[in-house]
């Protein structure tokens, strides 16, 4: 067996901790597509141990992200769903969690420009059609991944003063 190495950024949003793809790095063909991203994540086992999945359903998400035809969006975010111990893939559903770490990446992978201190990206769901606008940190031309923000009683999250 062959194998090609694709480029990926492998990135926490929400609950979710993910790959995300530049959709050109992958096949246009959505059959190919499935078999790329059920290897991905090793689709087929219980583990996920041919693959970067951990073995349950929320860590066998896939984002990909493209350039925009839209001119309402700068990125089109579009989604897909492996399954753990069968061989199929769902391009159905989206991920909340995933949004997340859209904004962000598209400006890693440099399909999104920083705009100064703060980058808005506007994000196209591919498998919904929603639109939504990301805010995203960028001092010094940077993401920057931490932040102030707290969640009363979640471990991690305390503020700083308490």
């Amino acid at each position: 067996m062959t194998q090609t190495p694709i480029p990926y950024l492998f990135l926490r949003g929400g609950s979710s901790r993910r790959p995300y793809f530049n959709r050109a790095d992958l096949p246009a063909d959505r059959d190919r597509l499935a078999q790329v991203l059920m290897a991905v994540v090793g689709s087929g086992h219980v583990l996920n141990i041919d693959g970067i999945g951990g073995g349950n359903a929320v860590t066998t998400k896939v984002a990909m992200l493209s350039r925009s035809s839209d001119p309402a969006a700068d990125i089109d975010y579009f989604f897909a769903q492996c399954a753990v111990t069968e061989r199929l893939v769902d391009y159905g559903p989206t991920c909340g969690n995933m949004l997340v770490g859209v904004g962000p990446a598209a400006i890693e992978m440099g399909l999104v420009p920083v705009q100064g201190d703060v980058t808005r990206v506007r994000i196209r769901a591919v498998n919904t059609g929603a639109l939504i606008e990301a805010v995203v940190q960028t001092p010094g031309g940077r993401v920057r991944y931490d932040g102030a923000a707290a969640i009363d009683g979640v471990p991690g999250t305390a503020p700083p003063w308490g």
